[in-house]
Formats: C-alpha cells, structure tokens, sequence
C-alpha cells in the first residue's frame, strides 16, 4: 500500500497549516475560548472558501472529489493549534447526507459545504455514552420528544440531525433549530468545546430517511467523523511530543538539560511509540474505509479508536510529567493538549465500547 500523499493532499495540508499559523497563534485561541460562543465565524467562512467544507466528498455527492484523507489531513493539522471549529461535527453531517443520497441531500448539502448554513448531527443520548446505536428519542408521526447531549457548535447550528425510534424501527429527521417546543441548554466542556444538550417536547420534524438505510447512513457518518477524530487526536498528540521535546531541550537541571537524562529520553521513546501506533492504524482504516468492506472497516475504525484514545492519554500525561508543576497551568499549552486528548478518549464512545464494536465486527466478518 502506497502511503504517499498525492499532491493535491500536500496541497490541502500546507493550506491548513499556514492557516493556523497565520490565524490562529496561542493568543488568538485565547481570545475565542474566553468569548461568549468559543467559536469564531469568520473562521468558518474561510474553511468554506479555502474549500476544507467539502473537500472529503466526492463529486458525485456535490463536494470536491476527496474522501476521508482529506478530512484526517485538515483535522490534524487543526488538531495540531487545537482549533475550536466543529470541523469533526460538520464532517459527520456531510457524510450522513452523502449516504442518504438523493435530491433532497443535493439541496442540503450545497449550502452545508459553501458555509451559508450549518447542520449540527445530534445523534447521541446520556444513557448511550457516546454509542449512536443506543436511541430513546421517540417520533410520534412528525413529532419528536426525547433529549439528545453533546451536540457541538448547537449555539450556532441552523437545524439539526436527529436519530428517534419509530416503533421498532430507527428514522433519521432533519429539525429546525428554531423550531417549537425544542430547547437548549449550552455548557463548556473540560477541552474548551461549547457543546449544548437538546430537549424535544412534540417537535416538528422532517423525515429523511428510516429503517435500515438509516442505520447504515450514521454507521458510514460517524466511521468518517471517527476517522476525522482521530486524525486530529494524531495533530495534537504529535504536536505535545515535539513540544515536550524542546522543553526538555531548554530546561536545565544539574548543569544541563534534562533531555539528557537517559529516564526522560526513554519516555519520550514511549511517546513517539504512541503517536507512530496511532498513525499506523489511522493510515490502515483509511486503507479499509477504501476498501469498503463493512466489516474490516468497522473494526479497523474501531481499532484505531482505541489506539488514538489509550495513547492520545498516554502521550498527555507523559508531556504534563515531563514539563512539571507548569505543565497543568491554563498559560501552557501543553495542558490544552492533554484536555483535548482527555475528551477525545470519550467522544463518539470511550475505550470499551470501541473494543467491543472491534470484537463483534471481527466475529462477523469471519
């Protein structure tokens, strides 16, 4: 397997990394996470006119020809100066209507890609913990009741997507944001992400798609915005190894700098271990999502989850130890990498549920 990059993905990349450098410095993230949304608009807008928005769908569901290499290069590059944007959310949203297909998809997914609206995926449930299979809201007809947690950038979202039991089946429904008898409630998390949870009270929504073709179209939405994740989990874990490393470079102890302790040098080892492991399996489910054998990708996806998950909160902890007391302060960055870390390890489902996803999806696929 040819693990190159093409020059079109260099190009994509080198993109988003003069713009983090460019737009988005220490202080500058500093201003937008202290503000009211943590988000930046006219950020957003550049992601839509530089391309990113669509550059991980193909053509033929109305984006730019790429897949979900692009969306792990752009999400770890902002991975890399921990950007706020809901890149991740919007990835899955994309690819939701992607798989759904059909005109109706066409229509939402022009404006989606070109920035002009914003489609939040509101797919997940307290009592699932991060499993998007675990649904308890519950459709009447057109109407929807039930509490949906964890939707980031909601504050700014124009609708949403929603997954309700109908019965015995599962229906994905497209909700209003403004609709009646929905309400929000708007929290930070530890990583400084604005997250909100969505309480429904017999609201209007409508239906796109239902039954088997719904629970394939979130199964194939949020194995990209997984393989999304983890590519910024891989921005941020190698962005604290090499800062770690500088400061080992520069802090002086005894005369010299401790990067020349043998023990220190073998935790960075352990380290790059960690954010080479992740790579490599990142780079394998990328080679499954290609294949498109569903079983292999599930559990490929579900490996790396895994790996992006224990390691990212190995790599973390060890760059907090090795900076020291100043490693935990709000100033440093390296405790923004570990908060980060720490809330990815959780995201779309925490360790066991990825194990256990990996080990049904081998069984079946034997």
């Amino acid at each position: 397997m040819d693990f190159t990059y093409t020059s079109e993905q260099d190009a994509l990349r080198d993109s988003v990394r003069r713009f983090v450098e460019r737009e988005y410095g220490w202080e500058e993230r500093f201003r937008i996470v202290r503000s009211e949304n943590g988000l930046a608009s006219h950020h957003w807008a550049m992601f839509a006119e530089l391309g990113w928005l669509g550059a991980g769908l193909s053509e033929e569901a109305g984006g730019f020809g790429g897949g979900a290499i692009e969306n792990a290069l752009i999400a770890e590059e902002l991975g890399r100066a921990l950007v706020t944007e809901p890149f991740v959310p919007h990835v899955v949203a994309t690819q939701l209507l992607a798989a759904m297909g059909g005109e109706t998809a066409a229509d939402l997914i022009a404006p989606l890609i070109m920035g002009e609206t914003i489609i939040v995926p509101a797919l997940q449930e307290a009592a699932g913990r991060g499993d998007w299979h675990h649904v308890d809201m519950q459709a009447h007809g057109d109407r929807l009741t039930g509490v949906k947690t964890l939707a980031e950038g909601a504050a700014r979202a124009d609708s949403f997507f929603m997954s309700a039991r109908h019965g015995d089946a599962i229906r994905l429904y497209l909700v209003d944001a403004a609709a009646a008898g929905i309400s929000r409630t708007d929290y930070r998390t530890l990583d400084n992400r604005r997250v909100a949870d969505i309480t429904l009270d017999s609201t209007k929504a409508r239906l796109l798609i239902s039954g088997e073709q719904a629970l394939t179209a979130i199964d194939q939405a949020m194995e990209h915005g997984l393989i999304a994740l983890c590519g910024e989990a891989l921005g941020v874990m190698d962005a604290a190894l090499w800062t770690t490393r500088d400061y080992l470079r520069v802090r002086k102890q005894f005369g010299t700098a401790i990067g020349n302790f043998q023990a220190l040098q073998h935790r960075m080892a352990d380290m790059l271990i960690e954010v080479e492991m992740t790579r490599s399996l990142l780079y394998a489910a990328l080679g499954a999502m290609a294949a498109g054998d569903g079983q292999a990708r599930a559990a490929a996806v579900a490996a790396l989850k895994v790996q992006a998950s224990t390691g990212g909160l190995q790599v973390g902890a060890q760059a907090i130890q090795l900076h020291g007391g100043i490693g935990v302060t709000e100033e440093l960055n390296i405790s923004h990498h570990y908060r980060r870390l720490y809330a990815i390890a959780r995201q779309f489902g925490d360790v066991d549920l990825h194990l256990a996803r990996f080990a049904q999806a081998r069984d079946e696929g034997q």
